[in-house]
């Protein structure tokens, strides 16, 4: 972290104690609120939802559930290499005038 990093997390990581080990590092924490807080920061559903979809993207389509690697090495590789698949699914996408995520013609 160099400073100033937002960090997006559940509400299970809205601790006091999380919160200032965070600003020591120069971030801020941003989590829904508790039903005892009030709404503080920003609107964090949309956010959510776009990082679940990425997780979804990586775990199902770009089966990263059934990576095989068997070192941390190959697996960051596999990782790599499945998201520049997935950017060029989206570029073709662009190119062909598709839906940006219409992907599932390219995954078998």
């Amino acid at each position: 972290m160099h400073g100033g990093e937002t960090i997006v997390c559940d509400k299970g990581y809205a601790e006091r104690v999380f919160a200032e080990a965070v600003a020591r590092l120069g971030a801020t924490v941003a989590h829904p609120p508790r039903r005892t807080e009030p709404q503080a920061g920003p609107h964090l559903a949309p956010i959510r939802q776009r990082i679940e979809s990425v997780f979804f993207t990586c775990k199902d389509p770009l089966s990263l559930k059934r990576h095989g690697a068997r070192t941390p090495r190959n697996f960051s590789a596999r990782i790599a290499i499945r998201l520049l698949v997935l950017a060029a699914c989206i570029s073709l996408n662009h190119q062909l005038g598709r839906p940006s995520r219409a992907i599932a013609d390219y995954t078998a």
